[in-house]
């Protein structure tokens, strides 16, 4: 039956995917908690009443396991006790899951970071019960890290420390995420057509599944990076170099974590960053798809609402005057094409960004995401403050009809193949 839960077919791939044996450690950290997959059990026969009288027949011996195909666990990074009335409660924690392989043959793990309304389980296993993209990659021999964003999913949620709450509805994620196609609110949306067992709405299996994953959200975006950004750096501090896979709204951390250790981050991995630059855009159909979303600023600091480090240095949001691109076409590649929004960019005089120029990044975008549309203006912004992200369309890697929630799509391995053929490229 469609959307039949978590006991059927995706808890199992969940099971089969992480191991049986997930150990827990708090106190020891990340890497260190870990448990060892045990061998698979024999299959128990049960005895036919018509066989032939006889002695037993021989079994074959259960295989000897000698080291465990994956190693799991989980800790807590980061949080401090805060006293809330007449009781002590725990605020900051950010909820980190590991999986490493049995041997680990690449030189930098990857900290895979969610978008909105998400948690870590995006990259565990796919909504129709295939493994997901930790198991892809650490079949290529990366530890992996997992995370959930503070005051979401395991990391805990509690509005009366955090305060109010958002969540979406149906109907939010159907038009953008699983079933762009039905609504065609823009012009790369009929070209959706990844999503397993036909349009992710409600009734599609695989949908069901998805939308039970989704968790609340804090309302204050601003008051989200406050939070994530130092335990994604702390994260970073403990475990030393790494790899940053985000994914949407995770971007807003991983350009903040660049920004702040790039000494550690080896590459940031954006897929389909939060954007586009300054201001938010909502998308309506029809030949004036998108309109821009308020007057005020959405990312005051172009990539993000916390300050990131400029140059010449920026001591309030207004010093960065925006200026948005002219309408053009095709024959204008300094304008915006049919299908693009047009670009809100820095102002002269134009400000670098020193500390992201010196992190490897690349920017992800499927063919028929709504993320198509505004990519290239995320790719234009850090152009312009000096960082030379590299570009990866998937659908110029043969990947057509993606949308944004390409991890758990039908051809999610070979997405997370384009992700690992670019990283074994660029990072030394």
């Amino acid at each position: 039956m469609a959307g039949n839960g978590i006991a059927n077919g995706a808890l199992a791939a969940l099971l089969a995917v992480q191991g049986l044996g997930l150990a827990a450690g708090l106190a020891s950290g990340p890497a260190r908690a870990q448990g060892a997959v045990p061998a698979q059990l024999p299959a128990q026969v049960a005895p036919s009443s018509a066989a032939p009288p006889g002695p037993p027949r021989p079994q074959p011996e259960a295989p000897v396991p000698s080291e465990p195909v994956t190693r799991a666990g989980y800790s807590y990074i980061g949080g401090r006790y805060e006293k809330l009335g007449d009781k002590t409660v725990m605020v900051g924690q950010m909820f980190v899951q590991s999986r490493s392989p049995a041997r680990i043959t690449q030189p930098y793990p990857v900290v895979m970071v969610h978008g909105l309304a998400q948690t870590g389980v995006n990259y565990l296993a796919t909504a129709d019960g295939r493994p997901g993209w930790v198991q892809r990659f650490v079949e290529k021999g990366y530890q992996v890290y997992v995370v959930d964003q503070v005051g979401r999913g395991r990391s805990g949620t509690n509005p009366e420390v955090y305060g109010p709450y958002d969540r979406l509805g149906t109907r939010s994620l159907e038009r953008t995420h699983t079933a762009p196609e039905v609504y065609d609110l823009y012009p790369q949306a009929k070209l959706h057509t990844r999503w397993p067992g036909g349009a992710g709405v409600q009734g599609n299996a695989a949908f069901d599944q998805f939308f039970a994953s989704q968790v609340p959200f804090l309302a204050n975006s601003q008051q989200t990076e406050e939070l994530v950004d130092p335990a994604l750096v702390a994260l970073l501090d403990r475990i030393g170099p790494a790899i940053l896979l985000t994914h949407g709204q995770g971007a807003l951390f991983g350009w903040a974590a660049s920004d702040a250790r790039p000494d550690l981050v080896k590459a940031h991995v954006a897929v389909e960053p939060n954007g586009p630059p300054f201001f938010d855009v909502q998308f309506r159909g029809g030949k004036e798809f998108w309109e821009k979303t308020g007057d005020g600023r959405a990312r005051a600091y172009g990539l993000t609402r916390m300050p990131l480090t400029f140059e010449p240095p920026v001591k309030a949001p207004e010093d960065l005057s925006v200026a948005q691109q002219a309408k053009g076409s095709e024959s204008k590649p300094d304008k915006a094409p049919d299908g693009r929004i047009r670009c809100w960019l820095q102002g002269e005089p134009v400000r670098a960004l020193p500390n992201l120029a010196r992190v490897p990044t690349v920017v992800v975008t499927a063919e028929a995401s709504f993320h198509a549309t505004y990519d290239d203006c995320t790719v234009a912004f850090l152009t312009q403050a000096g960082a030379r992200p590299d570009v990866v369309r998937l659908a110029d890697q043969g990947l057509r009809g993606n949308g944004h929630m390409m991890m758990l799509e039908a051809n999610s391995d070979a997405v997370a193949d384009v992700l690992a053929g670019w990283l074994a490229g660029r990072v030394k």
